[in-house]
């Protein structure tokens, strides 16, 4: 009985080590999550996940690809790195829904082999300049033209259709649908998932910078290579939404530094805040003669805190304040997706104004409230006479002994009548009985 036991423990351990081998043996296929603009970010992103996949000697990277488009430049380097990539790279635009516009079309071209998911577009590819308006016509016609070429050097191996369908999408800003991006043989896979997809890449040939490649990815260890922290925060500051609040904190913390020195955490989160927004401003679409309009809005806050406008500049400076956010951020032209929510510029501009027309008020009452420091403050108060002898005494001024000298017009003072100030001689008091 003991011997079948140590045979049946030895069959187990052998077994559990034939499973760790087949596991390791399996091929590796690393999955990222390209979402969102095509900015310097994403292409930090790409670069690291070909990196480690070629130090993991993957099988294949498989990018999943939704993006609304991005800058040229940032797009040209990305296809640069994908097409020098010594591991096979595959696009695959998902989930369903997703889309491959603009920039995002062309990077989908590049991949060595390219797929989408059910119900998901592509094209749309034709080049804007900084501020998504179209270009002047001699440079337009040089961007179209280098786009083309770019396009038809990706799509060649694919044959006419494809060449011809990719021009169009840069030509005339074509958008077509996942069947008929098949159709055209401009992508080559429609895959429901990405274990879906593995299933089809398997024996799939692709050509690479190392050469022709025969995948094998049918039961393939898929390893997710997640966005860092890092990379979250960066592509959090470039929402056009988050920029705007951190320019409208930064601002307002300054100011609140300036008209109050000597403190250091306004000023510390003005200067963090501002540098944070500058940084996302400087990633999106913006117009900066909008800044204009916001300097303007907080100069007009000050004001009225010193003027006697009762709230007046303030309602200026909430107009000025909204104008310069839609100017930077909603400027015509500017994408979609770039563009600052309408409402939280609205209600940021209305909680501003409130916020320094709540510290006009403030002002004012200080303005006209009695003084409550110095010898002035003195001046009407009553108090009790605790020693009077003839036109000089000592009375109290609550918890205070005071000298005291009977006014010209007041009537005789005894100990424990009621008085009160009406003149103040450096430290003696100058009192009438009340």
């Amino acid at each position: 009985m003991k011997q079948i036991r140590l045979i049946l423990l030895a069959l187990t351990v052998l077994a559990f080590f034939s499973s760790v081998r087949a596991q390791s043996d399996a091929p590796l296929v690393v999955v990222m999550k390209a979402e969102g603009p095509i900015i310097p970010i994403m292409e930090d992103y790409i670069k690291r996940g070909i990196l480690t996949a070629e130090q993991k000697n993957a099988e294949a990277l498989i990018i999943e690809l939704n993006t609304p488009g991005g800058e040229i430049i940032t797009m040209k380097n990305i296809v640069a790195e994908i097409r020098a990539s010594s591991v096979p790279v595959i696009i695959y635009v998902s989930p369903r829904g997703a889309w491959a516009a603009s920039a995002g079309a062309i990077i989908t071209m590049s991949g060595h082999a390219s797929a989408m998911a059910p119900e998901t577009s592509i094209g749309a590819a034709s080049p804007v300049d900084g501020s998504g308006q179209d270009l002047g016509e001699t440079m337009k016609a040089k961007e179209m033209e280098a786009l083309k070429a770019i396009v038809r050097t990706l799509t060649e191996r694919r044959g006419e259709k494809a060449v011809e369908l990719a021009e169009s999408m840069v030509d005339s800003a074509k958008a077509v649908t996942v069947t008929e991006a098949l159709d055209a043989d401009l992508i080559d896979i429609i895959a429901k998932d990405t274990n879906d997809l593995l299933i089809q890449l398997d024996g799939f040939k692709v050509e690479t910078s190392t050469g022709v490649i025969t995948l094998h990815t049918k039961n393939a260890e898929i390893q997710p290579l997640n966005i860092s922290f890092i990379e979250q925060l960066l592509f959090l500051l470039t929402d056009s939404n988050i920029a705007f609040l951190l320019l409208a904190i930064g601002v307002q913390a300054i100011l609140i530094e300036i008209s109050n020195p000597g403190g250091w955490a306004a000023g510390f989160i003005g200067v963090i805040c501002l540098t944070l927004a500058v940084y996302g401003m400087g990633v999106l679409t913006v117009n900066w003669f909008g800044l204009i309009f916001l300097i303007m809005a907080f100069a007009l806050f000050i004001l009225d805190i010193k003027a006697p406008t009762h709230g007046a500049l303030t309602t200026a400076g909430v107009a000025s304040f909204i104008v310069g956010a839609l100017v930077l951020f909603n400027s015509p032209g500017t994408p979609q997706f770039q563009r600052v929510s309408v409402p939280l510029v609205v209600g940021m501009g209305i909680f501003l104004g409130l916020l320094f027309f709540g510290i006009l008020l403030i002002a004012i009452r200080v303005q006209h409230s009695p003084i409550q420091t110095g010898s002035e403050s003195l001046f009407g108060k009553t108090g009790t006479a605790k020693i009077f002898e003839g036109e000089a005494g000592q009375v109290q001024l609550g918890s205070e002994l005071w000298s005291a000298e009977k006014s010209a017009e007041s009537e005789s003072i005894r100990k424990g009548d009621s008085v009160q100030v009406v003149e103040v001689r450096g430290l003696r008091l100058i009192v009438k009985k009340k």
